[in-house]
Formats: structure tokens, sequence, C-alpha cells
């Protein structure tokens, strides 16, 4: 078969369940002050400044330089010669951080590259060898403390560059006779022990750079063991072992060290309850400099960023790649200096808030705060101004004390903002209130702890359907109980099917709803007659199958997929209709072993899916990176773009028979990872089967 072909083996996916974070007191104890800060300054910063993105003519470069441009570690060593920042201010740096609201400072110490910023004493690789001569990470550790912010480290457990570091690039020269993992290890340990002891307290050690399969659980597990005996009030990402799950940075069952996950430019849908988090984000498109990337973010998108991030519950740590010459770049600077110039209004909505208690809300975000006795602070933060002047605050059922604009709360002469109840919800009148872009803060003080009812929770098999249907609604029980006090609410949830509001005279639910046609259902709780609930709104749509092909039989069709593989280094799916294939072939499945090594290639499997009956089917595909699933030119999931293992799934109808099917895929670093599955209707998800995948004879 050879070297690809071998690799083409069916595999199953597990989902990934997040654990809890290690639990107790002392784990409380060195959270809160990163509770309390929830904005930080990243700093990407390295020899890979020096080329600013470019190489050989290739401009689309980052602080992966050495690896994308496949540079040698003898010819990438010169770098080390031309570091010389002579611009660089620690307390210029800090400084800046400060005025943006940050209260914490988190720096590249040594990046994949192996090039490190500090003294050590364990290699000369470091930033005393070049012509600056000074150590960086001892200047912004004294700058920091001088302006009370907390520094930490961003610390690679990979190193191209150290010669005991397994593995090795596939496109290197260097030899990897004579290497030795566990002594890499030890001088991976002695420089984390150089920066937990020399530099005063350190805040956070950042790791990175564990994917590769040469680290592992038990490596993580004393690393982390480490960094708690040296210093035990340090708090420790989960990126120093192996239980992160994709790039939604969050943990797997099992054990796995770290103090919080690290999403990674994302924010978590609906946020996290119970599991610290920080979303890691660059300003452009790159974390280390890269001069021709000027696709900066505005600063109304990050301030937005921000207030999203922390009404779910996280930390937003924001990136910055300086310079060669040790200046931040001036779209940083600007940006920064905006968000700053915003949280010196409303800071108070962030630091040491927590997540707002509404599962979305039309208009904006919230965050909270518990004020002395039982009483609650929401922050409503407003993106979408209402042009009516009424901002409408869904399914809260607890009575308002105060209102204001959150720039006049400790003013004399305050302009209290109207607030009255309309069934479910609090309107607030805004008519005579200015708004505050690009986030206005209004201030809401409400009776006790919050008290919610979420909208009722439509379910059914999926949004179509062929023949009918059956959906059913329900709202969740402990929602319906007041905070510490009281009995929960007995409620009728009633609907309709036109996609009106439901009345207190609409039909009542009390049981499945039996839909035949394209139906709106609408679902509301009601209590005493009054609605006590959101509205909950699904569409399903009645839908005729795909039709199955016609023309040539079966019989002329052989079991499995052609496939077509192509070379090449792309970040998104390729035209593969422009390109030639490196080779051609057929496979039994569609699925790829993960961990295998090769790189920058793509794929394009052809063939058809032999559906057994009519009905809905679920389609769902695994990749690391991108990929397509089409029937035949209806694209029914999208999984394209740079990201390591995640699944997608579409929804089509189909009638039974062969349909024409069409798969594309590239892999560009890291772990190659490549699964189809399938849900028939009536049946459960499972891979799908050889016998369900024909190609046309050769």
């Amino acid at each position: 078969m050879g070297r690809f072909a071998a690799m083409l083996v069916l595999c199953g996916c597990a989902a990934a369940a997040l654990a809890q974070p290690a639990p107790g007191e002392a784990h409380d104890q060195r959270m809160a002050w990163w509770r309390e800060a929830r904005f930080g300054l990243f700093i990407h910063w390295g020899l890979y400044a020096i080329p600013a993105g470019e190489w050989q003519g290739a401009t689309g470069h980052g602080e992966w330089i050495m690896h994308t441009a496949q540079i040698p570690v003898e010819e990438y060593e010169r770098f080390r010669e031309r570091f010389n920042p002579v611009r660089f201010d620690a307390d210029a740096w800090v400084a800046l951080a400060a005025e943006a609201g940050m209260k914490y400072i988190v720096i590249t110490s040594k990046h994949h590259d192996g090039f490190c910023l500090f003294d050590s004493q364990f290699t000369d690789y470091d930033v005393m060898s070049t012509p600056f001569k000074r150590d960086i990470m001892k200047e912004l550790a004294a700058a920091a403390q001088r302006r009370g912010l907390r520094i930490g480290w961003y610390h690679s457990i990979m190193d191209w560059h150290h010669p005991d570091y397994l593995p090795r690039r596939d496109w290197e020269r260097r030899s990897a006779a004579g290497a030795d993992f566990d002594r890499y290890r030890a001088h991976l340990k002695n420089q984390v022990r150089e920066l937990l002891t020399n530099y005063g307290p350190i805040g956070v050690m950042w790791f990175d750079g564990e994917w590769e399969d040469t680290w592992t659980h038990a490596h993580g597990l004393d690393l982390f063991g480490l960094c708690r005996e040296i210093a035990p009030h340090t708090i420790v990402n989960n990126r120093v072992d192996k239980g992160r799950a994709g790039m939604a940075g969050l943990t797997l069952e099992g054990g796995f060290a770290g103090d919080f996950g690290t999403p990674e430019q994302e924010v978590p849908p609906t946020g996290l309850p119970g599991v610290d988090w920080e979303t890691c984000m660059t300003m452009n498109n790159h974390w280390g400099y890269n001069a021709r990337d000027l696709d900066y973010k505005s600063a109304d998108e990050l301030i937005r960023t921000l207030v999203d991030v922390v009404s779910k519950g996280g930390n937003f740590l924001l990136n910055v790649g300086p310079t060669a010459e040790g200046e931040f770049p001036p779209e940083s600077v600007e940006r920064l200096r905006a968000v700053g110039a915003w949280m010196r209004l409303n800071g108070p909505s962030i630091y040491g808030t927590q997540a707002g208690p509404f599962a979305a809300l039309p208009w904006g975000r919230c965050t909270q705060r518990p004020l002395d006795g039982d009483d609650t602070r929401l922050f409503l933060h407003v993106f979408d101004w209402p042009a009516d002047g009424r901002l409408v605050v869904p399914g809260i059922a607890n009575t308002p004390l105060h209102c204001s604009l959150l720039t006049e709360l400790d003013q004399p002469a305050a302009r209290l903002i109207g607030a009255r109840r309309d069934g479910d919800a609090l309107v607030l009148t805004l008519r005579d209130v200015e708004p505050l872009p690009p986030v206005t803060v209004i201030a809401l003080d409400v009776r006790g702890r919050p008290w919610v009812i979420p909208a009722p929770i439509i379910s059914a098999a999926d949004d179509v359907f062929v023949d009918d249907l059956e959906a059913t609604a329900s709202i969740d029980g402990h929602a319906l109980k007041p905070p510490d006090r009281g009995e929960a609410a007995s409620v009728t949830l009633r609907y309709t099917t036109d996609g009106s509001d439901p009345a207190r005279n609409s039909p009542a639910v009390s049981g499945p709803v039996r839909l035949r046609q394209t139906t709106t259902l609408s679902v509301r709780a009601f209590r005493d007659d009054a609605p006590f609930s959101p509205v909950g709104r699904r569409t399903f749509t009645r839908v005729t199958p795909r039709p199955a092909i016609s023309g040539a039989a079966a019989a002329e069709r052989e079991p499995g997929l052609a496939y077509e593989y192509y070379e090449g280094d792309w970040q998104r799916l390729p035209n593969f209709d422009a390109l030639s294939p490196a080779r051609r072939g057929h496979v039994d499945g569609v699925s790829l072993a993960p961990r295998a090594r090769p790189e920058r290639f793509g794929l394009r499997f052809r063939g058809f899916l032999q559906a057994p009956r009519d009905g809905v089917y679920r389609l769902h595909l695994r990749s690391d990176d991108g990929s397509r699933l089409y029937v035949g030119d209806q694209l029914v999931v999208e999984n394209d773009g740079l990201h390591v293992a995640e699944e997608r799934t579409g929804v089509i109808a189909l009638a039974a028979g062969p349909h024409p099917v069409t798969i594309t895929y590239f892999q560009r670093t890291g772990d190659v990872d490549l699964a189809l599955a399938w849900t028939p209707p009536g049946e459960s998800k499972a891979p799908v089967p050889p016998a369900a995948l024909r190609r046309n004879r050769d």
C-alpha cells in the first residue's frame, strides 16, 4: 500500500469531558489574585522578532519561523549576534500595561526556538550571549513589582535548539543519535528552578509545547510538582501536562495537572462554571512580531472581547509582539491605551467580578458582584443600545433596588434609571441616558442573589425531518427555586406552533408535540397565569430527502474510496482542482491514525456513501487540521482552518441509495488526525462502515 495508504485505518474518537480544577483551600488562595485581576498582558518576544516574519521572500511567518521556514539551527543561531534591543525599557512596558488596566504580565522566557531571554547558568543560548547582555526577565520582574503588577513566565517545554530534545523536526539535518530526552528534562527543570527562585515572587508559570509524544503525563505531573515545591503560591497552567483538549485549552478527565485552562484565540461559547480558565489572544494574526501583519483587531473589538470573557467567568490575556528594537508596535500601543481609557471608567465591572447569571443577552453581556448582605450588583454591558430607549433584561425574578450608569454610581447627583417589571423581565428606561460606546455599563442592584429563570429548552432529534417529528419542552427545575430560600415555583409550560409568543390561554405542554410540517415551536413558562420566563423558540423544517443517484449499477463499483495525495503548505484548504496530486490510490475508509508524523500535505477522497434508508443523517468529521465534507455539491460539514483535533457535525436528509461524497483534508504541522462517523436515522453514532463506502472502478 505504501507509506501513506498504510496510515489509512478506521479509528474511533471519544468526547472530551472537563475535569474540575484541583479542589481545596490552598488552590483558592493561590488563585485569588488571578480571579481578581481578570486582565493580563501576554508578550511573545525573542530572536524571531529580527526577521519580523520574513524569510526568503515569504512574509507570513511569526514566532514559529525557525520551523515554518525550515531554518537550520546553525543558521538560526546567527540571529543571536543581531539581538540588541536598545530601545527596550522595562518600566515603559509595565507602565503601558498598567495604563491599559492590566494586572499581570506573562512573557516568553523561552519559546520553542530554545533562545532564553534570561540569564541562565545552564545554556549560553541566552540573552547574555547577545550584544545586549542584559537580563530582560530581571528588569521586567523588578519593574512589575514597582508598579504592583504580577509577573509570569511563558516557558516552552518544546525546544528545537537543545541537542537532547526529541523529536527532531522532520526537515532537520541534525542527527538524533546520542540525544537523551531525560537529560533534556533535567535541563528544563533546572531552568524552571532558576525562573522560580531568581526573580522574586512569580505569579504564573505558563507552559506550552507539551503536545509531542516525548512529553508524557508522568513528565507533566513531575514538572507541576517541582513548581509547587519551589513556589507553592505560583499558579501553573494546564499545558504543563498532557490533558489539554484541543485549542479550547481545557482539561480532560483523568487527574491531569494544572490550575487553569487555556483557550487559545477563542472564547468558550457559554463559559465554564466552576472552572478557572483564561483566553489568550493576539491583536493581529501573529504572536511574535510580523512587520507586514497590520490586520489588527479594533480597540472596540478588544474591549468587547474582554467583557465577553469576564462575563463568562474567565480571564483575558492579550498579546503584544515587540519589535527587534524592543518597542511595542504603534498599533498595539494605540489599542492598549484605548482599552485603558475604557477601563478607567468601567474597571469595577471587570475586576473581581463573576460570570453573569444569564445564559445569553440579546444586547450585550453581564458580570456580577455580591454586595454587603445578600444583595447583588449586576453590571449590564450594553453593546447594542436600544433604539426605543427600553433595555429588556429577560427572565430575572429579583426586585430592583437601584439602577444608574456605572460612571455615575458614586456621584451625589447620579441620574437614576427607571426599572419596572414586565412579565418575566425588568425593563430599564434609557430615553434620557446617553450611551458611552463601545460598551456602556449600567449598574443594576437587585435584592438577594440573582434568580434568573431560563427560557424552556426545546429538544428533538434534529432541526429537519422527513415524515414527522416529536419535540419536547422542559425547564431546569433547579432554576425555579429562589436562591437559598423557599420552594421551587410551580409553573406551567405553554406553547404555540406559529412563531407567536405563548399566552396564558395557549395549549399546555403535556407531553411530546408531534410536528408534521415546517413549524416554529415557541414555549414559555407561566406562573399564576403570568409569564415567568423568556420564550424558547426552535424552528423545525420538513424536507424532501436528497435523491440517490441512478445510472451505473452497484456491481460496477468497488468497496472503498479513491484518494488523491497533495503536497503543500497551507493554512486553509486549497482548491485541489488547481493542483496536481503527488499520487493516487484507493482505501477502505476515511480515517487517519492519530500521531502519524507526515506534515504539509492534503487529501481528497471521492466516492459514494450508501444510505441504507430514507431519513435524516448526521455526519461527523473530526480532523487536525482542516477538513470539509460534501454530498454532491452540498457542503455538509465545515471544519476548515488550522486547529488541533476537532469534530464538527452536519445534518442532511438522504434517500436510500448511493450519494456522491467528497472529503477534503489538509495537515500542516503537529498530529495527524482524521475520522468520519455517522448517525443514521434511528441508530447511534458510529464510524462509517467500509460497506457503506463505494468507488468507481479504476
